[in-house]
């Protein structure tokens, strides 16, 4: 097959639809398939064709809502006129579909839509958006989800559409085939003695950060010391230069000055908080667009003052901030004792599907299909949350923490989550497996009849 994929962002870029695209699209290639992705021109992408698959970036950002920028016109022409079996479009309410519900009906070949979750449904602004959606969705031949239970699907179901495949995510067999590194711990000042927690996300509000340090801040561990990992990437689109002020990431530091810094040492894990607490301060000044002498926003004020309660000397808890490097943050997932994940808006998480891979229990928000991968793996435990009337969770910080307090006392417990979760997702939620079912799906695609049921035209 010559298979079009469209996304909004692509790699050198991080991201969960980035990494979904990415797996899936070289494993397509390493099928015999072509490949090429439509995304948003990167400067730092010197590249056109990675691992086989080709890129194409064009100038065009915004959305329906927003207004769409840049040269449209060149997009709608390059997928209307293009040479392919099948398109596959990874996301609504963003460009790479928007700007083309304009010509869906020019496009001449079989047409895919992962919807992603319709995170703005409830959104007053997206109110005409998604009035107008069922007329987007009927000219797609198919559409595939990644949970068998959310607000896209159940939207769709309501407009009578039948052409639809659930094909969850997934983690890396490669990534995650590697053993633990026992000196992973060290190269971090992480001794033995700590709990190890991480958490991993794009460094803003949406993540809930404040909500799950708040509950770490509550968490009564008695005399066992800990630390949280806050593993958070300061760039979504376009990653910074490697010489700037954000890109100096807190585990460089800490691997700079291993030399000379003990873990042990309580006046050297001062000295390790005062660097986290610098690159802290350049990694939200990147993604706010503030600069750390400036009065901070109120995401950034709340963190900082949470940072400093926790990282006091003389208790028995800390975090770090880091944006590790890939392999390193395997290691971290593969040497921590659980995954901790408190986002507020999310559709099927990544993180979790990680955590299983690496044999790590997680407890998590009830956000996206958490609950749901919470079954598929059996390798997590969803914590009390709430959800607001626009879709947003919110943990329950006190009663999440007791949670994660009774889940670090029952060794027990978490071995038992580890391995389901780990055995669930080395039969089911590989990249492998997964890169199967869309091979099969877009095959099938291919060769159905074009046109979808009479149910989903009177939708």
């Amino acid at each position: 097959m010559n298979i079009l994929f469209c996304c909004e962002f692509y790699a050198p870029s991080v991201g969960g639809i980035q990494e979904v695209m990415r797996q899936v699209a070289e494993r397509l290639v390493s099928r015999g398939h072509d490949v090429t992705v439509a995304t948003s021109h990167l400067p730092s992408r010197t590249f056109t064709q990675l691992n086989g698959v080709r890129i194409v970036g064009f100038d065009v950002s915004g959305s329906y809502v927003k207004g769409l920028n840049g040269d449209v016109t060149h997009y709608q022409r390059f997928v209307s006129t293009g040479s392919f079996d099948v398109v596959l479009i990874n996301m609504a309410q963003q460009w790479t579909l928007d700007a083309l519900i304009p010509v869906l009906g020019k496009i001449p070949y079989r047409k895919v839509l992962i919807p992603c979750g319709f995170s703005c449904f409830y959104e007053p602004s997206y109110k005409t958006y998604f009035r107008q959606m069922p007329d987007v969705l009927r000219q797609f031949d198919h559409l595939i989800f990644h949970a068998s239970e959310y607000r896209d699907i159940s939207f769709v179901k309501q407009c009578g559409l039948e052409q639809f495949s659930i094909i969850p995510n997934g983690a890396s067999e490669t990534e995650f085939a590697q053993k633990k590194d026992p000196a992973f711990r060290k190269r971090l000042g992480i001794s033995d003695q700590e709990r190890l927690f991480l958490t991993v996300g794009a460094f803003t509000a949406d993540k809930g950060y404040a909500d799950l340090l708040q509950s770490y801040l509550t968490c009564d561990f008695g005399k066992q010391a800990s630390v949280l990992l806050l593993n958070a990437n300061a760039y979504i689109a376009e990653p910074p230069q490697r010489n700037s002020a954000a890109s100096t990431t807190s585990s460089e530091l800490l691997t700079h000055h291993h030399t000379r810094i003990s873990a042990e040492s309580r006046p050297n894990e001062t000295t390790i908080r005062a660097i986290l607490s610098q690159t802290y301060r350049g990694l939200l000044g990147f993604i706010t667009g503030h600069k750390p002498d400036q009065n901070p926003p109120p995401f950034r004020d709340e963190i900082q003052s949470l940072l400093k309660q926790l990282n006091q000397p003389g208790t028995n808890k800390r975090v770090m901030v880091t944006d590790l490097p890939r392999p390193a943050l395997v290691q971290a997932y593969l040497n921590a004792d659980l995954f901790v994940f408190a986002s507020r808006i999310e559709y099927s998480p990544l993180v979790l599907f990680e955590a299983a891979a690496a044999g790590t229990p997680f407890l998590s928000a009830q956000v996206g299909n958490a609950q749901e991968i919470a079954e598929w793996t059996g390798g997590g435990i969803i914590g009390p949350s709430l959800i607001d009337t626009r879709g947003y969770t919110r943990i329950d910080a006190t009663r999440f923490a007791e949670q994660w307090v009774q889940l670090i006392n029952d060794e027990e417990r978490r071995r038992e989550l580890g391995q389901n979760g780990r055995r669930n997702w080395a039969t089911q939620f590989t990249w492998e497996r997964i890169a199967q079912q869309y091979e099969n799906r877009l095959q099938q695609v291919c060769t159905a009849p074009a046109v979808m049921s009479e149910a989903i035209r009177n939708c």
